[in-house]
């Protein structure tokens, strides 16, 4: 049998508002790790409060790798993530520790593990017509369009979606087949690193929602509002960047625009974020190979890190 001399990775994931911050900090508390965020909301630089970023106590304790990396008006790509991830990860396990990666950001996950797509180029003229035409007679039918054309990615990728309607588009007029046949590549090279997967699954989705919504009113009462004005104010961002889009702050800056009213906003970015994690559960119950420990049933550190015990194959330590 041949060994797997593999350096050791873990990879921490869960649904929004699960408990995954609080629990790798604890890990990190009693095993040799270095933590790396897998958020593609906690990678800009301002979005704080509405990202439910680690404070700059628990930064400054538990330094996490890839936040704060990118200006909201640059996009970040899997891609990206994938780059500064294996940088990240090459210089922790240098360092005689193990990479803990944390987050709830599928995609950057199986990006990072599996490797991406061998994707056409972006065709700026291409957008343009795509945004033109979509101007003229509305993203629901970019989208129905889209699904004839793709009936599976039809299906994952949302109606109001534009970002990614117009990129599957995009994709298929350059490659003449379908998007998701074409994210059935990939690479085939070896992952360097071995993992373990630990996931926060809750089994009832009533508490998670309450936390949801506590969470979010905390938000309001923190400044999520004022936080969202100092970004508007710049005047080189707009709602189509991907910073913007996401969950929260997209409702927050149509709030800002004149949609709706107070109670209306709330209701929206509640109902915007449990649907975030809806999709995130989804996507975490493909992921046969992880242990899997629900939140809500009591303290999930002790068996996680028996686990990451056994899998590291060394005594506990704790920080000093």
């Amino acid at each position: 049998m041949t060994l797997d001399n593999r350096p050791l990775a873990i990879f921490l994931m869960g649904p929004t508002a699960s408990g995954k911050t609080a629990l790798a900090c604890a890990l990190a508390d009693r095993f040799p790790m270095g933590l790396v965020s897998v958020d593609s909301a906690l990678v800009y630089r301002g979005l704080d409060i509405g990202s439910a970023k680690p404070d700059a106590a628990t930064l400054a304790r538990y330094p996490h790798a890839l936040v704060d990396i990118r200006d909201p008006a640059q996009p970040y790509s899997a891609a990206d993530f994938r780059e500064d991830a294996v940088a990240a990860m090459q210089r922790i396990t240098g360092e005689g520790r193990v990479p803990l990666l944390v987050g709830g950001t599928g995609l950057y996950f199986r990006a990072l593990q599996r490797g991406l797509s061998d994707l056409p180029e972006a065709d700026p003229a291409l957008r343009e017509r795509l945004a033109a035409e979509a101007a003229a007679i509305g993203w629901a039918a970019m989208h129905a369009r889209m699904a004839a054309l793709d009936p599976v990615a039809g299906a994952r990728i949302r109606p109001g979606d534009a970002q990614r309607i117009q990129r599957a588009l995009e994709v298929m007029a350059l490659s003449g087949r379908p998007l998701s046949e074409l994210q059935q590549g990939g690479t085939t090279i070896r992952f360097p690193w071995r993992v373990l997967k630990l996931a926060l699954l809750p089994v009832d989705r009533k508490p998670l929602h309450e936390r949801i919504a506590l969470r979010f009113d905390a938000m309001l009462a923190d400044g999520f509002l004022d936080e969202v004005r100092r970004l508007r104010a710049r005047g080189d961002l707009h709602p189509d960047l991907p910073a913007i889009r996401a969950v929260g702050y997209r409702q927050a800056w149509e709030y800002l625009e004149g949609q709706g009213d107070a109670t209306d906003f709330r209701n929206r970015g509640i109902y915007a974020t449990r649907q975030l994690a809806k999709r995130q559960i989804t996507w975490l119950r493909g992921e046969f190979d992880a242990r899997t420990f629900d939140p809500d049933r009591g303290d999930p550190l002790p068996g996680a890190a028996r686990a990451v015990e056994q899998f590291v194959g060394m005594p506990r330590s704790s920080r000093s």
